[in-house]
């Protein structure tokens, strides 16, 4: 069932997900068979919207250049994404791609916090963001890999003190120590997580479609995960949320 929109994301909730792909029609094969998607193209063709059961969760969007990344990004909401923009830069973040009209969709931007991770911010107009979330085959979690753990905390809890902390607060983010989970080299970055059913079954469709399989699964405070690739390398990680977590 869909979300009543306008009253889930206030600022700092991630409201959007898209993936930088090459091939976009072979991201709709991998995912659509993974995942249950279906697709409508969008703005001319430059990218697509996945659905599920109807709603929008996802996109894959074609890149514009090879040399950019092949990577899953997520979205956090804001009612002013140039005043938001400006207090990154403020804390020590980075701006990437300053705010621009995404048509008459909203207005997003790329930035990225002090040690460098990446992420988007999306200020809506006509797209609000996810229709569904938390059910299988849809967004469940972004976690956040950084190497000064306390700093992240800091830089994020003041940027989205509301989010996290407020009465109402359900957070859908979370952050651990990069070598937690990966090499002490890999730079700081949101590991975006999609809800299964079965996360071993997942596995087994994830390498059948061409990905692979990064990290086995493991144990988390919020239930069973398991990192992947897509069959273009982009990274992102399967979760079975453990009831009440």
């Amino acid at each position: 069932m869909a979300e009543n929109r306008a009253s889930v994301y206030a600022e700092g909730v991630p409201c959007w997900v898209d993936a930088q792909l090459r091939d976009v029609e072979a991201g709709k094969r991998f995912y659509g068979e993974l995942f249950g998607w279906t697709f409508e193209d969008e703005w001319y063709g430059s990218f697509a919207e996945a659905l599920k059961d109807g709603e929008a969760v996802a996109a894959l969007v074609r890149k514009v250049d090879g040399r950019l990344p092949t990577v899953w990004t997520v979205y956090f909401a804001t009612p002013d994404a140039p005043a938001l923009a400006r207090r990154i830069r403020s804390a020590g973040g980075q701006i990437v791609s300053a705010p621009v009209p995404a048509g008459d969709l909203g207005v997003t931007a790329l930035v990225t916090d002090p040690e460098g991770a990446v992420f988007a911010l999306w200020q809506p107009d006509e797209h609000a963001g996810f229709g569904k979330r938390h059910e299988p085959g849809t967004f469940a979690w972004a976690e956040l890999y950084a190497r000064d753990t306390e700093a992240a905390d800091d830089f994020y809890g003041d940027l989205f003190q509301e989010a996290l902390f407020g009465p109402d607060a359900e957070p859908d983010f979370g952050r651990a120590a990069v070598s937690d989970r990966f090499a002490a080299e890999m730079p700081p970055h949101f590991l975006i997580h999609f809800a299964v059913e079965d996360v071993t079954a997942a596995l087994e469709d994830v390498t059948r479609l061409g990905g692979r399989v990064q990290v086995p699964p493991f144990e988390t405070s919020y239930g069973t995960v398991a990192v992947v690739t897509d069959d273009q390398g982009a990274s992102f990680a399967l979760l079975h949320r453990r009831p009440g977590a």
